[in-house]
């Protein structure tokens, strides 16, 4: 089934979390010249089959020709193999401003907001901090300059890092600078330091002094934080996994109540993003209720949780979820966006359709901000 380009009804509408298949050659071309020998590259196995080469050694999680079904959105038949290569397989708008421009026009999209896709595979795999921040630094370099052109219509977001808070917080400046209008980072820590940790204070801090947003995006994990409790699913696991990825972006956000974050860093505006939004009332019911209980003894939150979340964080929601638009006007309608995801293969190629039944139960206030007033804010675009 081939992705079909279908016109969303209503204008001003923007994806706050649409993707890009960045080109193989990125980290060689845009690697300081010190750290191109260590440039990450795709290979060829000997069955023919495409994996990630990340800092000179052969990645264990980006292999079996994964990397050829990363653009197959509105393809469930796809199958990885010799001939499915990457570069070979980019849909229309996921490498080329251009054609991604020409795509929000025939979406009737105003803006999208823009995500990697091998950037979301890497991370997990790669522990030497200078090697990661040098492979961030490219990535966010190369999606400044393929937004730089698109009068603002194309969002470049930065990729960050925990394992050095400092050299993180240098790079969230650079990047801002350089056009990105916030940043990432992914749902573990190498140390296994919680998200919240005074330790990240300085990325905090300089989120806060440059106003820009921070969000928590779902990425391959290492081994020992994927989501996933039992052994021997086969191929059943991907699916678990896929269905699952939320707990890790639910417990990383999580923290930033628990260690007091949102206390500290008031200004502070922290997003979760592609877990789902369904989930968010539950959540802060559940946090509302434990922080009026023993548990929450010696925490430092001087709000209820809600409150905080109210205040200062954002949550991104996909457009086939029915029970989310529900509980938005609930839980506070300037809280929530929403994405396409395109083109990656866990989302359906049918957004238009979807999106429509979502924000219909909305009152035209709350369908505003849902559908762009939201991430303008947020973003300041």
């Amino acid at each position: 089934m081939a992705y079909e380009v279908l016109r969303f009804p209503y204008d001003g509408t923007i994806d706050a979390d649409g993707h890009l298949l960045e080109p193989a050659w990125l980290w060689e071309e845009y690697l300081e010249e010190r750290y191109r020998p260590r440039a990450m590259r795709i290979r060829v196995d000997e069955r023919g089959l495409e994996y990630l080469e990340l800092d000179g050694r052969p990645s264990e999680r980006t292999r079996d020709g994964v990397l050829g079904l990363m653009g197959a959105m509105g393809d469930p038949d796809a199958r990885p193999g010799p001939d499915r290569r990457y570069m070979d397989h980019v849909p229309y708008g996921a490498g080329d401003a251009r054609e991604r421009l020409d795509l929000l026009d025939r979406e009737n999209l105003a803006k999208a907001v823009l995500y990697p896709t091998i950037g979301l595979l890497w991370e997990c795999e790669v522990t030497d901090p200078e090697i990661t921040v040098a492979y961030q630094r490219a990535y966010n370099r190369w999606i400044a300059d393929f937004c730089r052109a698109s009068g603002g219509r194309l969002v470049p977001i930065a990729h960050l890092s925990l394992l050095d808070p400092l050299a993180a917080a240098a790079e969230l400046e650079r990047a801002v600078r350089d056009g990105c209008r916030g940043a990432f980072v992914a749902p573990f820590t190498h140390d296994r330091k919680a998200h919240g940790h005074s330790d990240h204070d300085p990325l905090f801090a300089k989120a806060c002094e440059l106003d820009v947003p921070l969000a928590i995006h779902p990425t391959y994990e290492p081994v020992w934080a994927v989501p996933v409790r039992f052994k021997g699913l086969g191929r059943a696991g991907e699916f678990f996994y896929n269905v699952m990825l939320r707990q890790g972006v639910q417990q990383a956000f999580l923290s930033f109540f628990a260690l007091g974050t949102l206390d500290r860093f008031p200004k502070l505006k922290l997003g979760v993003l592609e877990a789902g939004s369904g989930w968010i009332g539950a959540f802060l019911d559940r946090m509302d209720a434990v922080h009026e209980t023993i548990s929450a003894r010696g925490l430092v939150l001087r709000l209820k949780p809600s409150e905080y979340f109210r205040r200062q964080c954002f949550i991104s929601g996909d457009p086939d979820e029915t029970a989310a638009p529900h509980l938005i006007e609930h839980v506070g309608d300037d809280a929530f966006l929403w994405a396409t995801d395109y083109p990656h293969p866990d989302h359906p190629g049918t957004w238009v359709r979807a999106l429509e039944r979502f924000v219909e139960p909305l009152s035209s206030d709350a369908r505003r901000k849902v559908l762009g007033d939201n991430v303008r804010r947020l973003y300041a675009i």
